[in-house]
């Protein structure tokens, strides 16, 4: 730790040299920074990336480097839901197709994670969503995810919803009153998705908007591949619909991009899976609640409305013969 009061300060920029730390955070920082050899001996500064909620993510700058790095520093509790080495796995493949960011650096101990630092690019927001060229580039980009080869690790939805089950159970977390009926409904849903058999392809799985990246002038871009695995194809297009609310004309024209067809049969997959995505993601959100408290994010009541949401999928009228059509 430097003793000049000048170099304890942030530069222009906001960053803060290394050497320079105050907080807790900042001192985690410079310790990971410090095992990373090929940039020892060198000047390096860094800056928080805001926007994360289970990770620290930072902005590095490496003295001699023509290029900025983006630093993810895994949070606490978070290895109850990730499989890291997958995680890379998949990002070096999206790296490597031109869809994603390149992976420079990967601690599978640790999970921390060093990827380039995508210049002139911001994050989505859910008004960008809102244009209806954003999600068809979004599916451009899970085409070219869901080409070629599966991953080395197959997680379905019903994996994850039973893995958020036991470890809900195993917790004590307080689930609600009508948990019973979409449970059972999500096990009717279940047998006739495994009876028609699962489209596995290797999906990303988190299709929330601050992991599309995008510059004018410049191709989208899908970072964070902490939930990523061989999955249902229909499972990754249902989260994008379920996660930005798209309504039943919207779900129809997506459909026909991501399929190329637009069937009874087909979109009915998709609203069960719709229902599955909101189920998942409402376990592992009120499972989280638990797991850790600091975050500053009402973690139960997302969950509880996820679920309050996929219990009123189960209730439409169409539900038994969307599970009858599979």
């Amino acid at each position: 730790m430097t003793d000049d009061p000048a170099e304890a300060r942030p530069d222009n920029g906001g960053d803060r040299t290394v050497g320079s730390a105050r907080t807790a955070v900042e001192r985690r920082v410079e310790e990971v920074l410090a095992q990373i050899d090929r940039w020892q001996g060198r000047t390096m500064s860094y800056a928080p990336v805001l926007g994360g909620i289970m990770n620290s993510n930072w902005r590095i700058t490496v003295e001699g480097q023509d290029t900025r790095y983006f630093l993810k520093i895994p949070g606490d509790g978070s290895d109850a839901f990730i499989d890291r080495t997958l995680a890379n796995e998949a990002a070096r493949r999206a790296g490597d197709r031109g869809i994603g960011a390149e992976v420079v650096l990967f601690d599978p101990a640790t999970g921390v994670e060093v990827i380039e630092f995508l210049e002139g690019y911001r994050a989505c927001t859910n008004g960008d969503f809102k244009r209806p060229e954003v999600p068809r580039e979004i599916i451009g980009i899970y085409r070219t995810l869901h080409d070629g080869e599966l991953l080395s690790a197959t997680k379905t939805m019903f994996d994850m919803i039973d893995e958020h089950l036991a470890q809900a159970e195993e917790i004590g977390v307080r689930l609600p009153a009508d948990a019973a009926v979409i449970f059972g409904e999500y096990q009717q849903a279940k047998s006739a998705l495994l009876a028609s058999g699962l489209d596995l392809v290797a999906c990303h799985n988190d299709p929330m908007p601050g992991n599309f990246l995008v510059a004018d002038g410049k191709p989208m871009r899908m970072v964070d591949y902490e939930f990523a695995s061989n999955n249902e194809r229909a499972y990754e297009l249902a989260l994008l619909v379920a996660e930005m609310f798209y309504g039943e004309e919207q779900l129809l024209e997506l459909v026909e991009d991501f399929y190329g067809r637009v069937d009874f049969a087909t979109c009915a997959r998709v609203q069960v899976c719709c229902a599955l995505a909101d189920t998942k993601w409402g376990l592992w959100a009120v499972v989280n609640q638990q797991l850790n408290t600091t975050w500053d994010f009402d973690y139960h009541k997302y969950g509880y409305w996820k679920l309050m949401r996929a219990r009123m999928k189960m209730s439409d009228p169409r539900w038994p013969f969307w599970v009858k059509a599979l």
